[in-house]
């Protein structure tokens, strides 16, 4: 019988480690240690592990074969459409050799992870005609009673749709009816809210911390009234909710002075809409979380209005706060955190260093020290323009790390004008010098102002990867931007200002309005807070045509890395999947996906075989073709 492992967590610990619990899968073990080496072949949460470092320990894919990677097996979920269009964000999970997955149309499937045979469906619209999309979903949740899931005889998937949350038996698909109202919790109660107009909506997967399913979601971005964000633990049994975090903090409670007035009353939003991460060794669970309502004018919610835009480390047993950061103050730009916290350990001069790193829309990485919260670099507060929009007072600096540099254009300014070709330069100089611009955090106004990064980021909700090996975290991103204008609301309107849409600023043939490249990879080495690589990502065919050089894309979904020194992405508007050499940056294998994958891939094993899938489904913000296939890769 092998020695159990501990349980801080094996993903920390480094290749050695990593390696005997390869060894180790290959025996027969018990309790934590079955568990951890089970998990170190699979892909057991939606982040790769409860810190989301979508990384992956299997190393029979490698540098050296991944050339020769072929289709396994397609899944199609039949259930796309064209109009309204119809897209999948879900990055599967991998349990006891089973794959579970979200479909275009937010059903749950269970498929047996080497074949892709579908073992059972579970469909949350059963019955029901929607006049309205039924929303996106990026994953489920995997929970099992008890140490040893081998003798576990409660298994449950959760899975969410809009406003609802679904407990399933994870072998058959059931709703498990002892779990709130016959298997499903109503999101709008137990938010210390009245819900009554408002809605909410949850995309992301809940994370789990022993019996406590812990989950964000939220609703609106305004200007009308939308709900508050705040985060909730609940009985993963019983679906009795445990405790609740204000995200808008209320009288008495820290931060609640950084609410003028009483627009704590009336605001709406500050969600985590991402996902979380889990400490399970320290008991903390750490979310990312969204900007205030309304999203563009803040006159009715004066001051930095905690705990918008903000990491937080809380208690997972309880949900009392150990320690936050807000990388945005009284945000106006729609820059919500709009990705996990990934809890990552690395070596800097001689020491380890657990820490917390958040990717952002504004394109800057903020690493902090897991337990306290400082900062492994420095983050400096930076004078930013002031807003001259009538109520409005925005706050006057915004934080900035001082390491690692942006990985996202920060400014838009005349030279940065899209040089493609003439007749682009020309229909964007013209929009350009109508509206204001210039650097990040130029705020909106009465005449539109140019917001770069862009609404889309920098990064987005696929986050980043690392590999614990080398210490480096990989991200993509895009050279985004948008014209935002705001505008006096009609008499008759609860609220001061709305705006004239979230304008993508284009050129007449729909490429973005800044200079190329528009889309990248980097790998960030983080004992030094320094680039150690950084590619195009995405190509353009009909402009390389045009004899442009190698633009990349907008890019939608995230990256995945594995000890066989690979990272694998999609993302990209190309319709392509590609491996890059962790260590070089150098493309080793691509392949055309029948639609875009704007998903996130996982790898697994599965009768001995490694493979790697992804969610082929197009639209979405990517404005391409709908598409309705995960499609595996493996070895021939």
């Amino acid at each position: 019988m092998a020695t159990p492992f501990p349980r801080r967590s094996f993903l920390a610990q480094g290749a050695a480690s990593l390696a005997a619990l390869s060894t180790l899968g290959r025996l027969r073990l018990s309790g934590a240690a079955y568990t951890e080496t089970a998990a170190a072949r699979e892909w057991r949460h939606y982040g790769g592990d409860p810190g989301a470092m979508r990384y992956s320990p299997l190393d029979q894919i490698n540098r050296s074969n991944v050339s020769k990677l072929r289709r396994a097996w397609v899944h199609k979920v039949g259930d796309m459409l064209d109009r309204p269009a119809t897209t999948m964000e879900c990055t599967p999970i991998v349990v006891d050799g089973v794959l579970y997955l979200t479909t275009a149309q937010v059903k749950t499937r269970a498929l047996k992870a080497a074949t892709g045979e579908v073992l059972w469906e579970f469909d949350p619209f059963a019955g029901i005609t929607l006049g309205r999309s039924r929303g996106v979903n990026r994953g489920v949740t995997y929970w099992h009673d008890g140490p040893d899931p081998r003798r576990s005889k409660d298994k449950r998937i959760f899975t969410t749709a809009r406003d609802k949350l679904y407990c399933l038996n994870a072998e058959t698909g059931k709703l498990v009816e002892s779990f709130a109202d016959h298997g499903v919790l109503d999101l709008k109660q137990g938010l210390d809210h009245d819900m009554s107009r408002l809605s909410i909506q949850h995309t992301s997967p809940p994370c789990i911390y022993g019996d406590l399913l812990i989950l964000g979601g939220g609703g609106g971005e305004g200007p009308q009234p939308a709900a508050p964000g705040h985060i909730r633990g609940y009985d993963a049994r019983t679906g009795q909710r445990r405790w609740i975090f204000h995200t808008i903090p209320r009288p008495g409670e820290f931060g609640h002075d950084t609410w003028e007035g009483d627009s704590w009353k009336t605001a709406g939003g500050a969600n985590n809409w991402a996902g979380m991460s889990v400490d399970e060794d320290r008991g903390l669970v750490f979310a990312s979380t969204g900007s205030p309502t309304f999203d563009f004018y803040g006159g009715d919610r004066k001051g930095a209005n905690l705990f918008g835009n903000s990491v937080l480390a809380l208690k997972a047993e309880t949900g009392g706060r150990v320690w936050h950061f807000q990388t945005v103050h009284h945000d106006v730009w729609d820059y919500d955190l709009p990705a996990q916290p990934a809890l990552v350990s690395f070596r800097q001069d001689g020491r380890t260093i657990d820490a917390v790193a958040q990717v952002s829309k504004t394109g800057m990485l903020f690493l902090f020290e897991r337990e306290s919260g400082k900062p492994v670099f420095g983050i400096e507060e930076r004078p930013v323009p002031k807003s001259d929009v009538p109520g409005e007072e925005t706050w006057p600096t915004q934080p900035f790390p001082v390491k690692p540099p942006p990985y996202s254009p920060h400014r838009f300014t005349a030279d940065d004008i899209t040089n493609i070709s003439p007749q682009s330069y020309a229909y964007v100089k013209e929009i350009y010098d109508k509206s204001r611009a210039g650097s990040i955090y130029t705020p909106p106004s009465l005449e539109g102002t140019v917001i770069c990064p862009g609404f889309l980021g920098g990064a987005l909700w696929g986050g980043c990867s690392f590999d614990p090996e080398s210490g480096r975290l990989y991200v993509n991103s895009s050279a985004t931007s948008n014209v935002m204008t705001l505008a006096p609301a009609k008499p008759e309107e609860s609220f001061r200002y709305r705006h004239k849409g979230y304008m993508r600023f284009l050129d007449h043939e729909k490429y973005p309005a800044i200079k190329p490249p528009w889309g990248w990879l980097t790998a960030i080495d983080l004992a030094k807070g320094e680039f150690a690589w950084r590619e195009i990502l995405g190509e353009l065919p009909e402009l390389t045509k045009r004899g442009i050089p190698k633009t990349g894309t907008h890019n939608v979904g995230g990256t995945i890395t594995t000890a066989g020194g690979l990272v694998f992405v999609a993302a990209t508007q190309d319709e392509m999947i590609r491996a890059f050499d962790s260590k070089t940056g150098e493309t080793l294998w691509e392949s055309k996906l029948t639609a875009a994958g704007y998903a996130t891939p996982c790898t697994y094993e599965a009768d001995g075989k490694q493979y790697v899938v992804i969610a082929a489904g197009g639209a979405g913000m990517g404005e391409t073709k709908s598409g309705d296939e995960f499609v595996a890769f493996a070895l021939p």
